[in-house]
């Protein structure tokens, strides 16, 4: 059975309700509903690293922490995103004095993440702004921390620790046993005071601060210039020292050198005396025991008076010899043992 609604309206009514049917308003409608999905006016996408939050004319009227396909309200609504891993920050090099009036350039980094959205949009709105912030607390509690504590606390780490010793340089003079100064606490635990000191300040900007280090200690270009004159000093001054006890133990070398050459050489030269005194004696006493018999001591003659004969008839000599001396009775002697024996008659 058909109902038929014979209720009159106006006119315009009717106009209204034939437009709203008609093809070419649903055709807009697709084409806004499209136009509101390709320009993201109407759905977007939050990562599982992002954290958003829905604001409508500057007022949060949503915070989304969970990933996926998410929808606003087109054109009226807008879409922050913060992130929610963990976040580098990396400040300018300070320059400032430490406690025992040194001054050092200190360059550290940090690594923080945002703890509170809702918070951090209030209270910063974007990451420049929490940067800037994280210089402005991270650089003065740097700072005071450098400026509380001694030169070697900011360097040095671990406590007790015992330097390397030579013994041999030691127990020469040269160089005295070194020692190195105590620390109370060492850079981790300061570093430790600045991150801690540094979260108290921040918490309210909705930031948690993971932690903080030095990335690196030097000193002032004018200072290190200064130091490194003054440690090439020592060093020249060491080395130096060095050169000269070197040349002092070379000289006492060389001179016990020659002490123990003379000491040799003289010990030789009189044990080679002693031997050639026994030689001569012994020789002497052979000499002595040869020729103490009768015919031996004949025969010694002899050989004496032959040795003056040659020597003194070595070339053309005349001499007048007389037959009754010893030399021209050998004369005449030898001649008549050469002579050849007279015939028999």
């Amino acid at each position: 059975m058909n109902v038929i609604d014979v209720t009159p309206r106006p006119a315009a009514v009717s106009v209204v309700v034939r437009f709203l049917q008609s093809r070419v308003m649903s055709i807009l409608g697709i084409l806004f509903i499209l136009t509101a999905f390709k320009w993201g006016t109407l759905l977007f996408v939050v990562h599982q690293y992002e954290t958003a939050i829905i604001t409508r004319f500057g007022k949060i009227v949503r915070t989304i922490t969970t990933p996926g396909l998410k929808m606003k309200l087109p054109v009226i609504d807008k879409v922050q995103r913060f992130d929610k891993r963990i976040l580098a920050w990396d400040g300018p090099p300070t320059e400032c004095p430490t406690k025992d009036k040194l001054y050092i350039i200190v360059d550290c980094f940090a690594r923080w993440r945002i703890s509170d959205p809702f918070l951090y949009y209030n209270r910063l709105n974007d990451e420049r702004s929490a940067l800037s912030r994280l210089d402005d607390i991270l650089g003065s509690e740097t700072r005071t921390a450098v400026a509380t504590h001694d030169l070697v606390e900011i360097i040095r780490v671990t406590k007790g620790r015992k330097p390397l010793r030579d013994e041999e340089l030691e127990k020469s003079g040269t160089m005295l046993p070194s020692t190195i100064p105590e620390i109370e606490l060492g850079r981790g635990e300061i570093e430790k005071q600045i991150t801690e000191r540094t979260r108290q300040k921040i918490a309210d900007f909705g930031i948690e601060l993971l932690d903080e280090r030095f990335k690196r200690s030097k000193y002032n270009p004018a200072v290190a210039e200064k130091i490194i004159e003054r440690m090439s000093s020592e060093r020249h001054q060491i080395a130096a020292r060095f050169r000269s006890e070197g040349r002092g133990e070379a000289a006492n070398i060389s001179g016990q050198k020659e002490s123990d050459v003379a000491s040799i050489s003289s010990t030789a030269t009189k044990n080679a005396l002693e031997i050639e005194g026994k030689a001569d004696a012994e020789a002497a006493a052979i000499y002595a025991a040869a020729f103490n018999p009768p015919d031996a001591q004949e025969f010694y003659s002899f050989l004496r008076s032959l040795d003056v004969m040659r020597a003194a008839f070595e070339k053309d000599t005349t001499a007048v010899i007389s037959t009754n001396s010893d030399l021209g009775r050998m004369l005449k002697s030898m001649v008549e043992a050469v002579a050849p024996p007279k015939p028999a008659r």
